[in-house]
């Protein structure tokens, strides 16, 4: 209740400054919306062939990548390249509050599965060490969660998965140091047993954090677990 409360006050504080400061587009500052419509039609969106499991191009009918790192998790999409506009909008997210952004970040999370679909019960996200959220005051990824499961009419389960060991940045680590990185980082509670996942991350790399945390969703009965993210880089 209390959460609720605040979320009500915020949107409200955030109305009013609406009126009197109205929001400027991220990356090209055009008054109106805070990513506009033409900076994200700018956006490439990712399109097969990609493999069914990691969710990386395909070149090849087989996937080297799962070959040599062969993933737990059930599946990982993505919805467009993290780069050019969308790499902006998404650091103004993560890094400079533009918490606003949640909202048309969701839509892109629902448009795609409306054209990809997966069957899940319940919406997930991947979550911050206590530490970190509290010193950036919020965790994008559970900011993605929410807007897109109001939009696709899922429950949101805040507390099933949390991080219960902080981890040293992937960005500075190689594909098998990631995975080592993130094992046992995770742990779930009893509450997705037999439940279908979606995971929800803003950015996926090489797939080690989700598939670390559905290790833990399963570990605990999940029938299945579906990572979505909001982007990935082109190439690896």
């Amino acid at each position: 209740m209390v959460e609720r409360i605040a979320r009500i006050a915020h949107h409200a504080q955030r109305a009013l400054l609406d009126l009197l400061f109205p929001p400027r587009c991220v990356t090209c500052r055009r008054v109106g919306e805070w990513f506009c419509v033409s900076c994200r039609a700018a956006v490439e969106k990712i399109q097969p062939p990609f493999c069914e499991r990691c969710g990386r191009l395909l070149p090849q009918r087989e996937c080297i990548y799962c070959q040599k790192l062969p993933l737990h998790i059930d599946g990982i999409r993505a919805v467009a390249f993290f780069e050019g506009n969308l790499r902006e909008a998404i650091h103004a997210f993560k890094y400079k509050a533009c918490t606003e952004l949640a909202q048309i970040f969701g839509g892109m999370l629902s448009d795609y599965l409306s054209t990809h679909r997966l069957l899940v019960d319940a919406v997930v996200a991947v979550p911050l060490h206590a530490e970190r959220e509290r010193a950036r005051g919020y965790n994008q990824s559970l900011l993605l969660a929410r807007a897109l499961a109001v939009q696709r009419q899922l429950p949101v389960w805040e507390k099933a998965l949390m991080r219960v060991r902080d981890t040293r940045p992937q960005v500075e680590l190689n594909a098998s140091e990631r995975r080592e990185n993130v094992r046992a980082a995770f742990a779930a509670t009893s509450r997705v047993a037999g439940a279908r996942v979606l995971l929800i991350d803003d950015v996926c790399t090489t797939g080690a954090t989700m598939d670390a945390c559905s290790v833990a969703l399963k570990d605990h009965g999940a029938q299945s677990v579906w990572g979505l993210a909001l982007a990935r880089p082109r190439l690896e």
